[in-house]
């Protein structure tokens, strides 16, 4: 990786396109995974979901929800080395008039094209999490704390 932790946390987010997503089911914490882009201005992190889901029906009965990203296992690494980020944020749908929906749906298309066919389909939409508050562990004893504003200039820079 790379030498600051900002630019490591950029690394990773950059690196990988599958996070597991927690979100509130009936107030208890329930987790799946989902692909995710970034959005092209850094803003958030743009899923697209099918409403037959239940992290879809959650994130509609309550924004909040959380990411988390990892490394790759592998390489030898202990587990508690690994790499990762925790995000919380809040999650919203984009509608079908929202003004940054066209440059979600681009930048969600640019990382996942296999996906092009789904956006026909009447059940699926993208939602858009936006970050609040970032916890990035580098590895072991290597946590840092990122500010949801601070993350997004970072995934830009």
């Amino acid at each position: 990786m790379t030498d600051t932790p900002a630019a490591q946390l950029r690394q990773l987010l950059h690196a990988r396109s599958v996070a597991a997503l927690g979100t509130l089911h009936a107030g208890a914490p329930y987790v799946s995974m989902v692909p995710f882009a970034i959005a092209r201005d850094g803003s958030g992190f743009i899923i697209h979901v099918s409403r037959l889901a239940s992290h879809t029906r959650d994130m509609l009965t309550d924004a909040r929800v959380s990411l988390l990203v990892m490394q790759e296992v592998g390489g030898g690494s202990s587990a508690l080395a690994l790499a990762r980020v925790s995000i919380q944020g809040t999650a919203q749908e984009l509608a079908s008039d929202a003004p940054d929906l066209a440059r979600s749906r681009a930048a969600y298309l640019e990382r996942f094209p296999e996906a092009a066919q789904m956006f026909g389909f009447a059940d699926f939409s993208l939602f858009k999490i936006e970050a609040e508050s970032v916890r990035f562990v580098a590895g072991f004893a290597q946590a840092h704390s990122f500010s949801g504003d601070s993350l997004n200039r970072l995934l830009v820079g």
